[in-house]
């Protein structure tokens, strides 16, 4: 991967004021997934182990409910999918489908265990932003489940 997959990961919340050797170990250590539409990123309970940044395209979240699907929200260039599977290590707690052809980085945990090893404090910051972040999507799914 390349300078604008780093460029991209710089201006997202779980990977700001990550210095630019934290963030080139990661890319590196990441790969890409290409997905055609109506193709899962993942599917709801399969195992966890990583995290995905949305390179193109647009995907949606579903969860099942009652024998239904429901849709949770629709994602983007930029956003990150699958952040939980890093801090819980429990099976995948929703489904991700592309509404149109997608390209995702890949980051799993082995790769930012490199950076445990490499550079603690960096570690370190990266997995308080994905707490941050976690706690600010579970404040958005309170409000709209009070509305």
């Amino acid at each position: 991967m390349n300078s604008a997959s780093i460029a991209l990961l710089r201006h997202m919340p779980i990977f700001g004021g990550l210095n630019s050797q934290a963030l080139e170990t990661i890319v590196n250590a990441a790969s890409e997934k290409r997905l055609t539409k109506g193709e899962f990123l993942f599917r709801e309970g399969d195992p966890a182990d990583s995290l995905f940044v949305l390179k193109t395209g647009q995907v949606a979240v579903q969860k099942s409910h009652g024998g239904d699907c429901v849709t949770l929200g629709e994602l983007g260039l930029g956003d990150c999918i699958g952040e939980m599977a890093l801090i819980d290590f429990q099976p995948r707690s929703a489904s991700v489908v592309a509404l149109e052809d997608c390209c995702a980085i890949e980051i799993d945990s082995q790769s930012l265990r490199v950076l445990l090893t490499d550079d603690l404090m960096q570690y370190t910051l990266i997995m308080m932003n994905m707490g941050r972040e976690v706690s600010r999507r579970l404040r958005a799914a309170d409000e709209r489940i009070l509305v």
